[in-house]
């Protein structure tokens, strides 16, 4: 889906013209994917545009720069400024995507990266519809069970949301595509589930819902949180534990969470059908109360919302 450009980027606390936010070639993010980064979500709302959780990504943005040993020149509150600001000098009135991005420059490319070497940090905003189309978010989507596993816990990471990570996500998502399915999902170093190219994934079975633990080499997903919260407001249980790939298969219902897909049921994995083929009734109310917050029929009894202005 290609960006649609707006009027400015927040470069290390300016804002300059889209077409002028660059780098040098030799920065050593671009030779080692030495970068962290957020996807944060604004919404237009009946109380004008609001920032889905800032706060907490941008918390975690600061957590995946620490255990990079990336020194940050901006402080917290200064990160989530520039968020605000991206989004109300580009007028993104009808909501927006936000990509703040921290990463090592131009400096050194020796791969000890000196911890005092200056850290970039850019926010950029821009229009972006539903990751997995909008179709998608009603009917469901078809995805695949990856050839490709996921990285496991002590070889990088994953709890970081870094951008080298996503090497791996890149090529499931492509094997996905280039065999017709909308995306894949990955195996951990275990065999069991993880999540999807760029989503968490929750199971339902008999009116229980399940998701894959931090264990299984996924990451701590800010929707994922959310939607656990708002499944147990709604009387629902949720499980927290290991899943099979033939759990997956004989599932009632499947979902991708995510800032970028969203709520978005699976109705197909591997060719074969998940319950009825449709957006199960669980997954629909789960939808309908998320979405919800932003057209005013949920409460925000969480503190969710943050106000752009």
């Amino acid at each position: 889906m290609p960006l649609k450009p707006t009027k400015h980027i927040w470069f290390n606390n300016k804002l300059v013209p889209w077409e002028e936010a660059q780098i040098h070639v030799l920065s050593y993010a671009l030779h080692y994917g030495a970068a962290v980064f957020e996807g944060i979500r604004a919404y237009s709302t009946n109380n004008g545009t609001r920032i889905f959780r800032l706060e907490d990504h941008i918390k975690r943005l600061f957590n995946s720069a620490k255990i990079y040993r990336m020194n940050m020149a901006f402080d917290l509150n200064q990160i989530m400024d520039a968020c605000r600001t991206v989004v109300v000098s580009n007028e993104l009135n009808n909501g927006a995507y936000i990509r703040p991005i921290a990463f090592r420059g131009f400096h050194d490319l020796g791969l000890h990266a000196s911890l005092d070497d200056d850290i970039e940090v850019v926010v950029a905003a821009w229009e972006w519809g539903a990751y997995l189309g909008k179709e998608g978010l009603e009917s469901g989507v078809d995805v695949c069970v990856s050839s490709w596993n996921k990285i496991a816990p002590n070889t990088i990471p994953v709890m970081a949301k870094a951008s080298g990570n996503y090497l791996s996500a890149t090529l499931v998502a492509i094997e996905a595509k280039q065999n017709g399915f909308d995306e894949g999902i990955c195996l951990d170093s275990n065999g069991m589930v993880s999540e999807g190219a760029g989503e968490n994934i929750f199971i339902v079975k008999d009116n229980t819902i399940y998701t894959p633990p931090l264990s299984s080499s996924i990451l701590d997903g800010i929707t994922r949180d959310a939607v656990i919260k708002i499944a147990e407001t709604l009387g629902h249980t949720v499980i927290e534990r290991e899943i099979t790939r033939e759990e997956l298969y004989v599932a009632d219902e499947l979902f991708f969470t995510g800032t970028a897909v969203e709520i978005t049921p699976i109705k197909t994995v591997d060719r074969i059908q998940i319950g009825t083929g449709t957006r199960g009734p669980i997954t629909e109310k789960i939808q309908k109360t998320f979405f919800g917050l932003f057209d005013g029929s949920t409460v925000d009894q969480w503190g969710w919302l943050d106000n752009v202005e």
